[in-house]
This record gives structure tokens, sequence and C-alpha cells, in this order.
């Protein structure tokens, strides 16, 4: 099944990562402005919408979950490389820089799910949307006290072991809309 995992979660990525890129021809990379706080306030309000969604039955916006989950994967490797680049005043990275360093975010947090996926022996497959759109507020909240704490931590992970954790919730929502799509 691990292999199944892998291609569906390399299929997801690659719609991820379309998507970003298209936003990056548009937008370049003014994100690099945006500071960690900011990113995860962003995060947080995708995420809250999606849990909106699926407790609400009327929609003012045609948007759907889906598009709401591969933002929160974009915004949280976006996060990933400010973490490892800092914050800037000035976009400062051209398409083919930012695409390396997104590609090099999501392979390592791909890795963590890997590593993850056979300690839990898949155990996300069981798990409603609704649940990993919970996990993935509270993994925001984590993150929102060690921003506060200004990243200092006692005896939890750091930031961006969360971002990471947030990045593989969503994909494993993604797997299951497309599964339920098929």
């Amino acid at each position: 099944m691990m292999s199944v995992t892998s291609e569906q979660y390399d299929e997801v990525m690659v719609q991820c990562r379309s998507l970003f890129k298209k936003k990056g021809q548009d937008y370049g990379s003014a994100w690099r402005i945006l500071r960690l706080p900011s990113l995860t306030d962003q995060i947080f309000i995708k995420a809250q919408r999606i849990r909106s969604l699926q407790e609400k039955e009327i929609r003012k916006i045609d948007e759907d979950e889906r598009s709401e989950f591969i933002g929160i994967v974009n915004y949280c490797l976006m996060a990933l490389i400010q973490l490892e680049k800092g914050v800037v005043d000035q976009p400062d990275l051209n398409a083919t820089e930012t695409l390396k360093l997104y590609d090099k975010m999501a392979e390592t947090t791909k890795k963590l799910m890997e590593a993850k996926n056979h300690d839990y022996g898949e155990a996300w497959r069981e798990m409603r949307i609704s649940s990993l759109t919970d996990l993935i507020l509270q993994k925001l909240l984590r993150i929102k006290q060690i921003e506060d704490n200004e990243g200092e931590t006692l005896v939890s992970e750091g930031i961006d072991a969360n971002y990471q954790d947030i990045i593989n919730y969503a994909v494993f929502a993604l797997i299951h809309i497309m599964e339920a799509e098929s």
C-alpha cells in the first residue's frame, strides 16, 4: 500500500506545484516579504474555511475544499522556504530558484511522511477529512503558540516539523477527495 500512497502523494503534489508555478508567473515571489506569523494566519484562514465548508450546507463562494487544501500545502511550503531563507523586503527569487526551493522542501516533507507512514501503518486512510482538518487547525494553534514564544520550545517539535505535518495532512485529505471522485 505504501507504493500506492507514494504515487498518490506525487499526483497531488504535481497539482499543488502546478498551481504554485502559475501563481508565480502572475505574482512573482511577492510572498517573500511575508513574515512567518502572516503565513501562519493565512493557512489558519484556509483551514477555518475548510472547517466551515464541512459544517455548513450553503456556500456563498464557489470554491471547494480541494482548492483550500492545495492552498494550505503551498503556503506551508512558502513558510518552510521562509524559515530557511529568511524574510526579505523585496521579492528576490526568480521562478527557477523558487521552484528549486519548493521541490527541495516538498521532497523533505514527503520523506517525513514515508517514515511516519511506515511507523503508523497508514492509519490516515481510516481517518475522515474532517479529522485531518481538525489536526491541521491544532497544528496551526501550536505554531501560533511557538511564534508567540519567539520560537522557543521546551520539549516540542519546532515550527518546521509542524508545517511539514500540516502539508502531509492536507495531502492525505486531497488523496481522500481524489479517491472519492474516482
